[in-house]
């Protein structure tokens, strides 16, 4: 068992400026996602270009941080927004929900679709591959800033969280795992070939939610909010749960469309 490294949640100071980790985490991994769907675009002859890439990576960082900070505040900490509406902007001390986030997103990206001249889903197929890795390096920013603590155990890596006596899961480094490097690689070999509209985006959607649901076992709940239902359940797995049966709707209609055309 072993103590939470001592990690000063403030990357740079530049004067009265403080920079985080947290928000780092959010800079590296958009960029990181930019690149790689650049490169798909790229490699694969898709028809993006840089400015529409560009133009789409705008309308993708807007969703992110809008819908992620008032989803996060809906979902997990309305008591607070309540108290105190400024504390939506507050987003340097952490919170942000992925849930609010993607719903954030795809109001983005169904803008972006109809003010351009595109499908939903051939946005939406194109973009999801490059997710996960935005998702990983958000996963370091939570371990970074000390949050998304997790349930006590005594394996041999449990760690020992500031303020804390007991050993926990370190689930934000199970997230990254999960939700970034091997949610990667499973779209990103899939995608490689061309697949019908709509099944990239669904098998995005299974697999997201079936990752968020397994990591949650593991995760802490929100000591506010606790356990949902039956004394297990948890409001991330809640909220995965429609992601995972829409995904496999959208997955049986592509494949179906697809066999009957």
């Amino acid at each position: 068992m072993m103590r939470y490294p001592d990690i000063d949640p403030i990357a740079i100071s530049l004067g009265p400026i403080d920079i985080h980790w947290y928000a780092v985490s959010y800079l590296v991994g958009i960029g990181l996602a930019w690149w790689a769907l650049g490169r798909r675009a790229a490699t694969q002859k898709l028809p993006w270009n840089d400015e529409q890439l560009s133009d789409l990576v705008f309308y993708i960082v807007f969703g992110v941080v809008l819908g992620g900070r008032v989803g996060y505040m809906v979902f997990y900490n309305f008591g607070a927004l309540l108290e105190s509406p400024l504390s939506l902007f507050r987003i340097w001390e952490g919170g942000m929900s992925f849930h609010g986030g993607m719903l954030g997103v795809l109001v983005a990206l169904y803008l972006y679709a109809r003010w351009h001249g595109r499908s939903f889903f051939n946005v939406t197929d194109f973009v999801v591959p490059g997710v996960p890795i935005a998702l990983g390096s958000g996963r370091l920013g939570n371990f970074a800033n000390s949050e998304l603590p997790g349930r006590q155990t005594d394996v041999p890596w449990a760690l020992i969280y500031p303020g804390d006596v007991v050993g926990r899961h370190p689930s934000s480094l199970y997230q990254f795992f999960l939700e970034g490097i091997v949610l990667f690689t499973i779209l990103w070999l899939y995608s490689r070939k061309r697949r019908p509209e709509m099944a990239v985006s669904g098998l995005f959607l299974i697999g997201y939610g079936t990752v968020r649901i397994v990591s949650e076992f593991f995760r802490e709940p929100d000591a506010h909010i606790g356990f949902v239902a039956f004394a297990w359940v948890t409001m991330g797995q809640i909220l995965s749960l429609p992601m995972l049966i829409l995904g496999m709707g959208l997955m049986t209609y592509a494949v179906s469309r697809r066999d009957n055309s």
